[in-house]
């Protein structure tokens, strides 16, 4: 496993997103491949750059600052395009996100495969602006567009021994020419305890400041769960499951004590690595202290009452 020390990047160095898209012809063929997302939802041109229809504006987040486009769309973990940070945005135009399916199964009474446009026809997009931090002490504060987990998990009526979700990631080293090396045990996979997956801050999301998702960030389809760390929040999801009972997820199988099921932002818990008491937000050049639960203590700390708060992570 390779992980790479964040770059220090300077304001003077921050591009405007509209000069930026012009110089680099957005990301070349990477951020064009993101194509359609299903059919009669967005006109068949549409593109990573192509501005998503009605998207609602919330009061989450309105008082961050936002970290500059560019840094959020060239600095990634995903691994299954490689492990350097800019190897997403270099090599993610193989990903294909239309057609786009996702398979529902395990203990819901209303099981079954739906396209993109099946998912989210009944769900009217809203823009969050939410905090993301990785484990690597580095952050970012983005616009996120989607919407709410909980109410796709409604959706699907799960029965009463349905404890926890599980989402998957597509797997298929065509598209992802990085599951052709072993660094992860693939299809990559996350969960979430139920009451987790019905909070209101998680979302599933479909874009990014008003576009569609680039393929980095984890076209068509990726989870956003504001208070845990950035591995927690899969993309590119193709599979989502219920369970009764705990399931095994990529990171916390590969490196248990470095990588905790429950992946809770935990400043007073360090990486056997690295500290967690402070981070870095991309577009700055200052530390900043990391605050538990990424800052959300008030909506979930509730959830992990009596447990060991050195185990979240």
């Amino acid at each position: 496993m390779i992980i790479r020390k964040p770059t220090d990047i300077l304001s003077s160095e921050i591009t405007d997103q509209a000069l930026y898209l012009n110089r680099r012809n957005f990301m070349r063929a990477g951020l064009v491949a993101a194509g359609s997302i299903g059919a009669g939802w967005l006109p068949a041109s549409a593109s990573a750059n192509t501005k998503l229809p009605g998207v609602k504006k919330t009061d989450w987040g309105k008082e961050e600052k936002l970290t500059p486009y560019e840094d959020v769309t060239t600095y990634n973990n995903f691994y299954e395009f490689g492990v350097d940070k800019s190897d997403p945005s270099e090599n993610a135009g193989s990903l294909k996100p239309s057609p786009w399916s996702v398979v529902v199964d395990g203990e819901v009474a209303k099981p079954g495969t739906f396209t993109l446009e099946d998912i989210l026809k009944p769900h009217p997009l809203e823009e969050r602006i939410y905090r993301l931090r990785c484990v690597e002490a580095w952050s970012m504060v983005v616009p996120w567009v989607g919407f709410s987990l909980a109410d796709l998990v409604k959706r699907f009526q799960p029965t009463s021994k349905a404890k926890f979700v599980v989402f998957e990631t597509l797997f298929d080293p065509k598209q992802m020419p990085g599951q052709s090396r072993r660094l992860l045990e693939w299809p990559y996979r996350e969960a979430l305890r139920m009451d987790e997956a019905m909070n209101p801050l998680a979302i599933l999301a479909v874009g990014l400041y008003g576009e569609v998702l680039p393929n980095q960030n984890g076209a068509p389809l990726r989870l956003v769960v504001p208070w845990k760390y950035g591995f927690k929040n899969i993309k590119s999801i193709v599979k989502i499951s219920f369970l009764e009972e705990q399931p095994p997820t990529t990171w916390n199988l590969l490196a248990p004590k470095e990588y905790g099921f429950y992946g809770n932002v935990n400043p007073k818990v360090d990486h056997p690595r690295w500290s967690q008491a402070n981070e870095r937000r991309l577009g700055e050049i200052f530390r900043r202290e990391t605050m538990p639960f990424n800052g959300y203590g008030e909506q979930v700390a509730s959830l992990y009452q009596g447990m060991d708060p050195s185990k979240l992570f």
